[in-house]
């Protein structure tokens, strides 16, 4: 998991995550079970925890839930999606997380739906 901690430097833990969405945690279960957003656990306590940039403005990035799709249906991990999104592509001037946190996300689907080929 080396490669994700140099890639994602802020964490959210779920509890955290129902706070700055002012949802319950059971809520941030469900936005999890429908794939809005993904978690890995991490740290000492091995607790499941988000990328910080999945949260803007109070909201989850309007983009992520399906561009998560596309890339578990391409086979990723979560863990792997997750370095894919934060991996900067010098092509984006960025990285796709980027991206699609300024709203370009049909750029980035298109590029995560060539993953699957």
């Amino acid at each position: 998991m080396s490669n994700l901690e140099n890639l994602v430097t802020d964490w959210l833990p779920l509890p955290d995550v129902a706070e700055l969405l002012d949802v319950t945690i059971t809520k941030v279960h469900g936005l999890l079970d429908e794939r809005a957003i993904v978690a890995v656990r991490r740290g000492e306590r091995n607790i499941r925890s988000i990328p910080a940039l999945f949260i803007q403005d109070g909201h989850v990035v309007d983009s992520l839930k399906g561009t998560v799709a596309v890339l578990s249906d391409a086979g990723y991990s979560d863990e792997e999606l997750i370095v894919w999104l934060f991996t900067p592509d010098e092509s984006l001037r960025g990285r796709p997380i980027d991206a699609l946190r300024e709203g370009r996300k049909t750029e980035i689907r298109r590029r995560a739906q060539s993953l699957a080929w």
